[in-house]
């Protein structure tokens, strides 16, 4: 197995990649892996942390495909040593992770009292993956907030959000900051606001009800209620970032989008039109307010009065902008217009709030290898044509590709070695990075791939029945055994690093692991 693997590995690096042994990537660059907290860390009310929404929602009956949930995820909590060897084995230098919410505010949002265990579990973390040479790339939000907060006020929904979410930012950076040198204020906000608050499979659980299986909520107004208030509470964070402690930490801010790739299903004017439409109500939902300080055109046109004004103070805010924009990148589709024809329920996932349509086929046939997961096609060309496209209309600001994986269902037929051995994983990997590479050399900013996942880990509403790791866990056991992925990306890495961006380095006092 070791040689098949060995060869396997070779040719296709050779193919990929051709035979120039000149590295392809600055010094600088970061090779990583990514997390989340509720994902992966467990101890769902270990030391002192308060309940999140995700705690509530997996704990009520048929909320996870699997019915599983993550009181114990990956434990991560009690095993980030052992996972910082796996990390450290496969040769990264950077480690993208998110803070738990509810363990460092778990009552009363800003009127509570810090959770200091929470704080030092976070300490500890980050002192270990400096110690073996690895950046620490935090998140602030991935999906998880204090349940208290959405039972109070309503969460995202409210303007009160924007303050808990400035104090909560504000503990990080006093605690955590003078060694994280990247911070993300929100991953996602394009995805699961929709998931959220539009069609309601994602905590609040939101949703009109012919939009979803609801018992409240209003898709067609909600969706960007909360959006805006995400904007502003990044707006809010920058802003106080750079007054307060970017001078003194050095670091640097951003946002993490889920950026799909679009292409018009014709060549038609109104195909390429709802093309560009469909990027309106997605990346540039988001981006446009905190790069332009307003709304795309398109969606200004199309919800009228509907869309959340700025007013000038927070105009004055969304100025401070951003220092990196983080892509995560998985699929890309097709998009046919649904204003000048009627589009048929069926031939793909309709958009109705951009009058588009979305599919992985044109006339029967994928834009690219179509995978058990319906959402994920593998068309690795999509994350050159992405990075283009930002570096484009964004004026080529910094960019990391902050996840990209390939994921496998569980197949109750398939043995653990036949887990392990995950070729289709590994050429996904290799067709995105090649893409990424072309990317740069057409002069992409790109500083950072990182992987999803370093292990097998809660997928969300899938639960353990979705596996995108580089390591195998036995979620009985918790023992991880790396998969061939992990031994590939290994060697794609040293292959095409020349130094780590950071030392390994003895911590000590306060710092010490």
């Amino acid at each position: 197995m070791v040689i098949v693997l060995f060869l396997f590995i070779s040719s296709l690096t050779a193919i990929s990649h051709g035979l120039d042994e000149t590295p392809s990537f600055p010094n600088y660059f970061l090779f990583g892996t990514a997390s989340s907290s509720y994902q992966y860390e467990g101890a769902y009310l270990s030391d002192g942390k308060g309940m999140s929404n995700w705690d509530v929602f997996t704990h009520k009956p048929g909320s996870i495909d699997d019915g599983s949930n993550g009181d114990v995820a990956v434990d991560q909590y009690h095993r980030y040593l052992e996972d910082i060897d796996l990390m450290k084995a496969i040769k990264v230098n950077s480690y993208r992770f998110s803070i738990s919410w509810a363990r460092i505010l778990p009552a009363e949002g800003r009127f509570g009292e810090v959770n200091l265990a929470g704080i030092n579990y976070y300490n500890k973390l980050i002192n270990a993956l400096l110690l073996k040479g690895i950046q620490p790339f935090v998140t602030l939000f991935h999906f998880d907030i204090p349940q208290e907060l959405e039972d109070r006020y309503g969460a995202w929904l409210s303007p009160q959000s924007q303050e808990d979410f400035k104090f909560f930012a504000d503990i990080c950076f006093k605690y955590l900051g003078d060694r994280v040198k990247y911070w993300v204020t929100f991953n996602e906000p394009n995805y699961i606001v929709p998931l959220a608050y539009r069609i309601g499979i994602f905590p609040p659980c939101r949703c009109s009800s012919k939009f979803g299986d609801c018992n409240e909520g209003d898709s067609e107004k909600e969706p960007f209620v909360a959006a805006h208030n995400m904007i502003l509470s990044h707006a809010a964070v920058v802003d106080m970032y750079r007054n307060k402690y970017q001078t003194e930490q050095g670091g640097k801010i951003g946002i993490v989008l889920h950026c799909d790739w679009f292409e018009p299903l014709s060549n038609s004017t109104e195909d390429k039109l709802a093309t560009e439409r469909a990027q309106s109500f997605n990346i540039k939902w988001i981006l446009d307010p905190i790069l332009f300080g307003k709304y795309p055109k398109e969606m200004e046109m199309i919800l009228g009065t509907i869309l959340p004004k700025f007013s000038s103070n927070d105009k004055a805010k969304l100025r401070r902008g951003l220092d990196f924009i983080g892509i995560n990148h998985y699929a890309s589709y097709y998009v046919r217009d649904c204003i000048s024809t009627v589009c048929e329920s069926g031939q793909g996932v309709t958009r109705t709030e951009g009058l588009y349509q979305q599919t992985s086929l044109k006339n029967g046939v994928p834009i690219g290898e179509l995978t058990p997961c319906d959402w994920l096609n593998v068309y690795p060309q999509g994350m050159k044509k992405i990075l283009i496209y930002l570096k484009d209309r964004y004026n080529n600001t910094p960019m990391f590709i902050t996840e990209n994986g390939y994921g496998n269902l569980n197949d109750p037929d398939l043995t653990e070695e036949e887990y392990l051995n995950d070729f289709k994983r590994i050429e996904y990997m290799s067709g995105h990075l090649d893409n990424l590479m072309a990317a740069i050399r057409e002069g992409a900013d790109v500083r950072g791939y990182f992987a999803w996942s370093l292990l097998d880990n809660f997928e969300w509403k899938f639960g353990f029945s979705l596996r995108f790791g580089l390591h195998h866990v036995d979620f009985a056991t918790l023992k991880k055994t790396p998969k061939s992925s992990a031994s590939w990306y290994k060697h794609f890495i040293e292959k095409y690093t020349t130094e780590s961006i950071v030392a390994e380095q003895t911590i000590e006092g306060k710092y010490q692991a």
